[in-house]
């Protein structure tokens, strides 16, 4: 038997059972209405007739239930056949409710509606590091970056104390102050007056160094060497005391060459001591060497010793001052031979920049031969002075001898000096202002 057929005989089956079932209960319900319409017909109303009429409602509740009972009986019959013979199994409709129905039921109704899709998740798409993403990667923020804004601020703060504190060890030292006592006391020399200041500046801007600060000054006789280191031993006594400044003349102090080993020995002996004492107050000593070209051996191998030895922190920590004639024969012929060269314009700082930039060779050639020490100075050549340069000096020494500062006088004693022949409208003096201070005694 087909499929089609076992469906079309269990329909014809349902339908039958339906039929029969609707006849047995309009039957039923005839006879009900007879009854009551012959009770409503008598006259009067009993208990008896009420209780038939609730017996004949009960009597129809069971026989509804046993017509439900029935029925369902039938239909597990039909899926029990129609799975034996491979049809699918179908129920015959439920009278009044749709319990009992499942999808099953209903095969062909199921299977015409259309199914929904079940959408498959996607996996995520890992990109590699080097490739192309489809949305820029989100940025998160690193907390080292606020260690690092820290670092930096105290970095700052570490520099700006350091630069503090270079100011405040330059100004223990007043170079200002020394500053404009050498412009007002030291004539014809600026140029030479504003590299030693630069070198003071440099060396004293910190307290730690590596080796000592070491300065020839060289020129002819009278151009104001001894007065400069005059000056500068009197303003380094007033800012770090008497005990750490040392003047020191060679032809006063060691004047028989016999006794130069002696000298010698005392020399570093004083010396230690000093830079001991200055590193204990932390403070930086001056020596001041006058008429070094008179120096004995033994005293110029003892200061290089000291000063190009690698010693401890305290033989670092000094400044070395030379004053000497050594090579004034080469300034003297230099500043004659090209003094029609230099400008009338120029500055004192100009014309002392090309002296030190022609003449720093010349002379550190013709010094290294005497002793290696002159190979550790930086050397600052000083210039022949002028006649406007001597009148200068007679008018300050005339001024703290309490004379009347007569132009015409002035000019009369600066005439008696000896001078160099006119060269390119320079006049220099061949002895400087050596004679000035004993031709105003004579005054």
């Amino acid at each position: 038997m087909s499929d089609q057929d076992s469906s079309t005989s269990a329909s014809q089956t349902e339908g039958e059972c339906e039929g029969e079932m609707e006849g047995e209960m309009e039957e039923e319900m005839e006879a009900e209405e007879e009854r009551n319409v012959k009770h409503r017909e008598s006259p009067a109303r009993s208990l008896s007739n009420f209780s038939s009429s609730l017996c004949a409602v009960i009597r129809i509740k069971q026989k509804y239930q046993a017509l439900r009972k029935r029925r369902q009986e039938l239909a597990l019959g039909l899926e029990g056949a129609g799975s034996l013979a491979g049809a699918p199994a179908r129920a015959s409709p439920k009278i009044f409710t749709f319990d009992g129905l499942t999808p099953s039921t209903f095969p062909t109704l199921t299977s015409s509606l259309p199914q929904r899709k079940k959408r498959r998740r996607r996996k995520r798409v890992l990109f590699p590091n080097g490739g192309r993403c489809r949305a820029p990667p989100r940025q998160e923020h690193s907390r080292a970056k606020y260690c690092l804004y820290l670092l930096c601020a105290i970095v700052f703060l570490q520099v700006y104390n350091a630069i503090e504190n270079l100011d405040d060890h330059v100004l223990r030292y007043d170079l200002e102050g020394l500053e404009k006592t050498l412009r007002r006391e030291v004539f014809g020399q600026q140029g030479a007056v504003e590299g030693l200041l630069s070198h003071l500046k440099d060396y004293l801007s910190t307290y730690v160094h590596n080796k000592p600060l070491v300065v020839s000054l060289h020129g002819p006789s009278g151009v104001g060497k001894s007065h400069l280191g005059r000056l500068l031993a009197g303003h380094f006594r007033s800012v770090v005391g008497e005990t750490l400044v040392l003047q020191y003349y060679v032809l006063h102090h060691c004047p028989q060459e016999a006794n130069a080993l002696q000298c010698a020995r005392d020399l570093s002996a004083l010396i230690s001591g000093m830079v001991e004492r200055a590193e204990e107050e932390e403070k930086i000593p001056l020596f001041i060497f006058d008429e070094a070209e008179h120096m004995h051996g033994e005293i110029l191998d003892a200061l290089w010793q000291l000063v190009a030895s690698k010693q401890s922190n305290e033989y670092l920590n000094a400044i070395y001052l030379f004053l000497s004639n050594l090579g004034h024969a080469h300034i003297t012929k230099h500043m004659l031979h090209n003094s029609s060269s230099i400008s009338m314009a120029m500055t004192a700082s100009g014309r002392h920049s090309n002296l030190v930039k022609e003449l720093t060779p010349i002379l550190r050639n013709t010094l290294k031969k005497l002793h290696p020490l002159w190979t550790e100075v930086d050397i600052l050549p000083l210039g022949l002075l002028e006649k406007g340069h001597v009148m200068e000096c007679f008018l300050d020494e005339m001024a703290r001898e309490g004379f009347y500062p007569d132009r015409t006088n002035i000019e009369r004693l600066a005439g008696e000096i000896e001078y160099y022949s006119a060269v390119g409208g320079h006049e220099y003096s061949q002895t400087g202002c050596k004679q000035v201070v004993a031709k105003v005694n004579l005054l």
